[in-house]
C-alpha cells in the first residue's frame, strides 16, 4: 500500500508522437520525471533547492512496462506512489491512464542521494525525510 498518491495531468503533444499518432515510448520516462517534479513541488520541495541545499539525486534505475498506447492529444493522468520511506534510495512507482481510466503503462525510478561538492552517495537528508514526514501526515488529515 502506497504511503502517499500525487497525480499529474498531461496532454500528449503532437511532437511526442510517431507517425502513427502514438506516443513514443522514451516520452514515458519524461512523464514520470514531470509528474515526480511536480510532486515534490506539492510538497513545498524543487530539485533546485535540494541542490541548493548540497544534495543531487541521481537516477540509479528506471523500469516500464507498456499496456496500451498513449495518442495525440489524448490527456493522460500519470499517478505517482511512494511504498516506502527513502533510506539511501527514494523509489518512485508510476502509473500512466488514458483519458478512458485504463492503465497504458506502468514503471518505477530510483534515484539515489549523493552530496553535491564530494559526489558521494549518502543517505536520504533528515530534512528531507521530515519534509516527506509532514508532507504525508498533511495528505492523510
Amino acid at each position: 500500500m502506497a504511503l502517499i498518491t500525487y497525480e499529474h495531468k498531461v496532454r500528449v503533444a503532437y511532437k511526442d508522437t510517431d507517425q502513427m499518432g502514438i506516443m513514443h515510448h522514451s516520452n514515458y520516462i519524461v512523464l514520470y520525471e514531470k509528474a515526480r517534479t511536480e510532486w515534490l513541488r506539492d510538497m513545498g520541495l524543487t530539485y533546485a533547492e535540494i541542490e541548493r541545499r548540497g544534495i543531487m539525486s541521481p537516477i540509479i534505475e528506471v523500469h516500464s512496462k507498456y499496456m496500451w498506447p498513449a495518442l495525440y492529444d489524448e490527456v493522460l493522468t500519470v499517478r505517482v506512489s511512494l511504498d516506502e520511506m527513502p533510506s539511501a534510495r527514494l523509489v518512485i512507482r508510476s502509473e500512466v491512464y488514458n483519458e478512458a481510466g485504463r492503465l497504458i503503462n506502468e514503471g518505477s525510478v530510483t534515484l539515489g542521494f549523493m552530496h553535491a561538492d564530494s559526489r558521494r552517495p549518502c543517505r536520504a537528508p533528515e530534512w528531507f525525510v521530515a519534509t516527506l514526514e509532514e508532507y504525508i501526515a498533511k495528505c492523510n488529515e
